[in-house]
């Protein structure tokens, strides 16, 4: 059977013994709570044998999120918020149940409130519903759940396609081959419209992946390789304003969720006891929308530099440490970093993680680290070189080899964010509609590039319910550039691959009419951007600004069937803001575009033979 560690002192209680304290201490409950009170939760590490079919069984339970609370009643994974961290090892196949076994009501109330006045603070920043009424569909929400392991190459049947969700009484099997470099992943709900939700009442947990190349390392591991689940909530309160530790998912003006209290581990603000000696951290960006700016600071909020180093990203282990930027590490939602800190100079010392954005909410606080006094024998020393096996990737580093799409991120109508799949105009043989700088025509966007020359594009596609545009050869590389004509940040997803991005280009977007859907006169590029140094790792998850267009070249190899890519902005995915994909051997591509014409390119080939190439790249 697997094998299941118990690492916590304060595991989650089981639903039955805790029915009778919620009754007795729903009245106990605070306006305000005590920071770093409570200790750090350390999710219990499953680590399943060669061949074995491990049973996860989503069940509702109850757990404090902090001890000032009354218990509040939460979904989660095999009991446990967060759920157990899976722990295997490269090239071993895992197949999991994951049983729904989830019982009683929604455990969240979900209301929308109107924009404050101007002045007034944002209902984002306050607990409890500031006098929005629950959303009735919500709060009549069955458990209809579908998890997707996040990062992972695998068959689509086992990737959790959005619309598969099962009920009570019904499983999901899934088989991960784990065919990948060491990486953090993780995974969580993925159910079509209600991802928001089912995340929200507790459906998420790790899962790391090792290889030889890391145990070469002889990273810190045990006691001192910690999971770090960040992610915000709110809490309602009662009539006197004392929180009842129930969750509240309040939106504004049907924006994306931001809360004011800050979890690591399914804890507010809690602290761990750390010795003075390195320590590993595997930190995930868990939140539905919010940003993170992580900073470690001392006491009086100063930030410290030199202890922190970041030595892998989403999918995969850097080519060497990078120190934690002096401004804070930008973590969007779903991004994963890797990191090592020194604590052996800060004997008795009481440093903090904070989220040191530019809006960090009311309350910045994330973590507090409480360095103990003894002086501990370690024989490790930071690497100079972590990933030997890394190969940085240039924008033609396949030449014609690699197919090219071009994704728009654009408003529609509604207000809402959509995935806008265009099909680039050949002015020899499409019908382009004429542009005299003032006439929008709807679907249509012209892109000016660094030479001057204006590429002109059609909409294929809007929203998830559209049909399938995307066919990629299985096998190919391909770049896709994404061009974000919104005001928000979008942290964009691709399932089932990796990634490099390869390019980020700010463009002058003014021309874009979203109320008519389309441009009057091109969006222009205007400037180089900047792709911070991490950005230059492996990842699955790539942050797209406003204005800007960002070039990621992705290797679709592994498997083949239908998957998804989206924003991870989780209320964005839930309406509308992520779309299907094929990948498909290519003699069916081939067949499909004799029969049907173009495959939703962009320009460039598809790529035909890929396995004379890359072969050094996909490892």
């Amino acid at each position: 059977m697997s094998e299941t560690v118990e690492l916590a002192s304060n595991v989650d209680a089981d639903l039955a013994d805790l029915v009778e304290v919620v009754d007795r201490t729903h009245s106990a409950g605070r306006a305000e709570l005590t920071r770093f009170r409570d200790p750090l939760r350390i999710p219990p590490v499953l680590r399943p044998k060669d061949d074995e079919l491990v049973t996860v069984v989503q069940r509702a339970t109850w757990v404090r999120l902090h001890s000032e609370l009354p218990p509040t009643r939460v979904w989660t994974y095999d009991g446990h918020l967060p759920g157990p961290t899976f722990d295997v090892r490269r090239g071993q196949r895992v197949r999991v149940a994951w049983t729904n076994e989830i019982e009683g009501p929604f455990p969240v109330t979900a209301v929308d409130v109107p924009l404050p006045e101007p002045g007034e603070p944002s209902p984002s920043d306050e607990p409890g519903r500031s006098g929005g009424e629950p959303i009735p569909e919500v709060t009549g929400l069955p458990p209809w759940t579908v998890v997707h392991l996040h990062g992972a190459v695998t068959a689509a049947g086992n990737d959790g396609w959005a619309d598969n969700g099962v009920l009570p009484g019904e499983a999901q099997l899934c088989e991960y081959r784990n065919d990948q470099p060491a990486m953090t992943l993780w995974y969580h709900d993925h159910a079509m419209m209600i991802t928001r939700w089912n995340v929200y009442a507790g459906l998420l947990g790790m899962y790391l992946l090792r290889d030889e190349e890391e145990d070469s390392l002889n990273l810190p591991s045990g006691d001192q390789e910690v999971p770090l689940i960040i992610c915000d909530r709110n809490l309602d309160v009662d009539e006197h304003g004392a929180l009842t530790g129930e969750l509240v998912h309040k939106t504004v003006a049907e924006r994306a969720f931001s809360g004011p209290f800050t979890l690591v581990n399914g804890v507010i603000w809690p602290h761990l006891d750390v010795e003075r000696r390195w320590y590993r951290f595997r930190v995930l960006n868990a939140s539905n929308s919010r940003t993170y700016t992580l900073s470690l600071r001392d006491e009086r909020g100063v930030p410290i530099n030199g202890a922190a180093w970041q030595i892998g990203t989403d999918s995969g282990l850097l080519p060497a440490p990078l120190p934690l930027p002096a401004s804070g590490l930008v973590m969007a939602p779903a991004e994963r970093v890797d990191l090592l800190v020194d604590f052996s100079v800060f004997a008795g010392r009481r440093l903090r993680l904070v989220n040191a954005a530019a809006n960090p909410g009311p309350n910045p606080e994330i973590m507090e680290f409480r360095v103990g006094r003894r002086r501990v024998t370690s024989d490790f020393r930071r690497p100079t070189t972590v990933s030997g096996s890394y190969v940085r990737l240039g924008r033609g580093e396949h030449g014609s080899e690699h197919g090219s799409r071009l994704l728009v991120l654009a408003n529609g109508r509604s207000g809402h964010g959509e995935m806008w799949e265009m099909h680039r105009l050949d002015p020899g043989h499409d019908h382009i509609p004429e542009f005299d700088g003032v006439t929008v025509h709807d679907g249509y966007v012209q892109v000016q590039d660094a030479h001057g020359e204006v590429v002109t594009y059609h909409r294929m596609s809007r929203v998830f319910e559209d049909t399938v545009n995307w066919f990629v050869r299985q096998d190919s590389w391909e770049r896709w550039d994404i061009l974000n004509l919104t005001g928000p940040t979008h942290p964009i997803h691709v399932h089932l691959v990796r990634f490099q991005a390869v390019d980020r280009v700010r463009f002058d977007i003014s021309g874009f009419d979203q109320a008519r859907g389309g441009t009057a006169t091109p969006v222009r590029r205007v400037a180089d951007g900047t792709l911070l140094p991490d950005e230059r790792g492996w990842k699955d998850t790539i942050r797209v600004g406003s204005a800007e267009l960002v070039s990621i070249l992705a290797h679709f190899t592994g498997s083949t069937g239908r998957y998804m890519y989206h924003c991870h902005l989780l209320e964005h995915e839930d309406m509308g803001m992520m779309r299907p994909f094929v990948v498909a051997p290519d003699p069916v591509v081939t067949l499909m575009e004799k029969l049907h014409g173009h495959g939703g390119g962009h320009g460039g080939g598809h790529g035909l033979d890929a396995a004379a190439r890359g072969r050094r790249l996909a490892s």
